[in-house]
């Protein structure tokens, strides 16, 4: 199902300190937070989560990852085996196991407002080099430089790719990554904000200068609130986890949340609470404290 009405619902409001609530979900950030930096997910962790679903609590991994990246975690999927992947551009039903997963909701990036995303970072930042996420496939500019854990199914400039007739065009467009070689980091995603406005959303989760384009809107935050919504759980009932700039929006809308001891400063400052580093599995200590609190 393809979703983009617009979201208002992924802002904290008001209401009972998170402490006297018992959460009933858990949303985590998987690299830099429930990963460690080998890519594991440590048998205390495993335990963890197995132990709050265990309890009644529904896990949800949000993360920037596409569907397809989704390994790492599939031998420790419980309950309904859901994530939300792309920064909130689907939501993945991951009982299938590598290579078959299920799409569940796409908030798709239109085509017309990537290319204008494109055509206005190469005019503020001149040498981005892009490439475009897709549910089933991933395509990138000819110098566009190799970044990520696969071959790209096509090598053109993005003007091509997201063209109306472009490589499966019949897809939906879940993000575009653009990536400038010499800019630092924060500065590149500050310009791009500035230049994209509000055809669409701008974040990165990557220390390098990669930028991740989604729809307007279009967050781990927004898609969580949907989800949540979907299953009667309040915002204030929903414990999040992360460490980098993509998941400010949601470490700020969860009732409780948890900067990583390794996170960036953005993130530290959204979140209401801190834990240790993810290589000390900072999300299990948070996870074991909460059902002690509450068991």
């Amino acid at each position: 199902m393809r979703e983009n009405d617009r979201v208002t619902s992924a802002t904290r409001q008001p209401g009972t300190p998170a402490a006297a609530i018992r959460p009933r979900l858990i949303a985590t950030d998987l690299d830099g937070t429930l990963l460690r930096d080998d890519k594991s997910v440590s048998a205390r962790t495993v335990a963890a989560l197995a132990a709050a679903e265990d309890a009644g609590i529904e896990v949800f991994f949000v993360t920037g990852r596409p569907a397809r990246w989704m390994d790492v975690v599939s031998d420790h999927v419980h309950g309904h085996g859901l994530a939300i992947c792309g920064n909130g551009a689907a939501v993945v039903d991951l009982h299938g196991g590598a290579g078959a997963h299920r799409f569940v909701k796409v908030r798709e990036l239109a085509r017309e407002n990537a290319l204008d995303a494109v055509r206005l970072l190469r005019e503020a930042a001149p040498g981005t080099m892009f490439a475009v996420e897709q549910t089933y496939g991933f395509h990138q500019e000819p110098d566009y430089p190799k970044l990520h854990m696969e071959t790209p199914d096509n090598l053109l400039p993005a003007e091509k790719l997201l063209a109306p007739d472009g490589p499966d065009a019949d897809q939906p467009v879940l993000k575009i990554l653009a990536h400038h070689p010499a800019l630092d980091p924060d500065a590149f995603l500050t310009l791009a904000r500035l230049a994209i406005g509000e055809r669409a959303t701008v974040t990165r989760s990557s220390p390098s200068a990669l930028l991740e384009i989604s729809g307007p809107d279009v967050s781990k935050a927004s898609t969580l609130a949907l989800c949540c919504a979907e299953r009667g759980i309040s915002h204030e009932e929903v414990v999040a986890f992360g460490d980098m700039p993509n998941d400010v929006e949601m470490l700020t809308w969860a009732g409780r949340s948890y900067a990583m001891g390794n996170a960036h400063p953005d993130a530290i400052a959204a979140a209401s609470g801190r834990t240790v580093a993810n290589n000390e599995d900072g999300v299990a200590v948070v996870i074991e404290q909460l059902l002690v609190q509450y068991l």
